[in-house]
């Protein structure tokens, strides 16, 4: 395994410690919680792994109105009027900044090449790509190491937790909800002192989010008798099955104590 003796590495090798403390306690609670909540919300679910399913179908219901009638419509007046190449340019742009995330969790886990990877695509992309706006790195055959701090929980050793619907963001688990609190202080965009750049390019990312999944939002509708059923079980195989898909280390986990609950594929 490589090892990264950078002044950033050191940094964050000298605050882990602290970030996991805290960290555990915030998913062990949230775990705790929602474990009490499941008792007396649901009993014997279809899917073992998803004992709050009367409450997170309630929220599914909401984020589906909500973006019905809001989100949908705005990302598609924005992939309308913007051209491809710009698109892919704020594509690009979002995923270098993650790059630089992925590379603090890459480090936390100990994961020396993806720690170097994603170092070396950030540094590339940023230099020769123009800000990040075209992605040179892949070109290059340089793989991206995609890491977020609900996998690093999962490498600390945290259990996934029970499945969870979250309102505006949808599927999570109690482990990757714990996590996307410390994501959001760690993507660089949000850490921008200027309050209005800030949100526009949060705006932004979310929009332009939105339109990359018009396309599998339409064929979703399309397909799916149950959507709910759907994306729970391509979302808790994706991030517990241990499934990898084109080298993003996204798909990727460290523990199966939820593995076993699954439903076959095709179900």
């Amino acid at each position: 395994m490589m090892t990264i003796t950078s002044p950033q590495t050191k940094l964050v090798s000298n605050k882990a410690q602290a970030l996991k403390r805290t960290a555990l306690v915030a998913s062990v609670s949230a775990a705790a919680l929602l474990t009490g909540c499941a008792t007396t919300t649901a009993t014997g679910p279809a899917n073992p792994a998803d004992p709050l399913e009367s409450m997170n179908r309630s929220i599914y219901s909401f984020n589906e109105g909500l973006d019905s009638a809001v989100f949908k419509p705005v990302a598609t007046a924005y992939q309308t009027v913007t051209p491809r190449l710009a698109r892919d340019g704020v594509t690009n742009f979002f995923d270098n900044l993650g790059d630089a995330w992925s590379f603090v969790n890459n480090v936390l886990q100990g994961q020396g090449e993806g720690a170097y990877n994603s170092m070396v695509r950030f540094s590339v992309n940023t230099v020769l790509g123009i800000g990040g706006l075209f992605d040179i790195a892949s070109e290059a055959g340089i793989q991206r190491k995609k890491q977020d701090f609900g996998q690093t929980l999962g490498r600390w050793g945290v259990p996934t937790g029970p499945y969870l619907m979250l309102p505006f963001w949808g599927p999570s688990t109690v482990r990757d909800a714990s996590g996307m609190v410390v994501d959001a202080f760690g993507y660089p965009a949000n850490t921008m002192d200027d309050v209005r750049w800030r949100n526009s390019l949060y705006a932004l990312r979310v929009v332009n989010r939105r339109a990359e999944l018009l396309t599998a939002g339409d064929v979703l509708d399309s397909v799916a008798l149950d959507k709910y059923s759907l994306i729970r079980d391509v979302y808790l195989r994706s991030r517990i099955g241990g499934a990898v898909s084109g080298g993003d280390g996204r798909l990727e986990n460290y523990d199966d104590d939820n593995a076993g609950k699954l439903p076959p594929e095709g179900q």
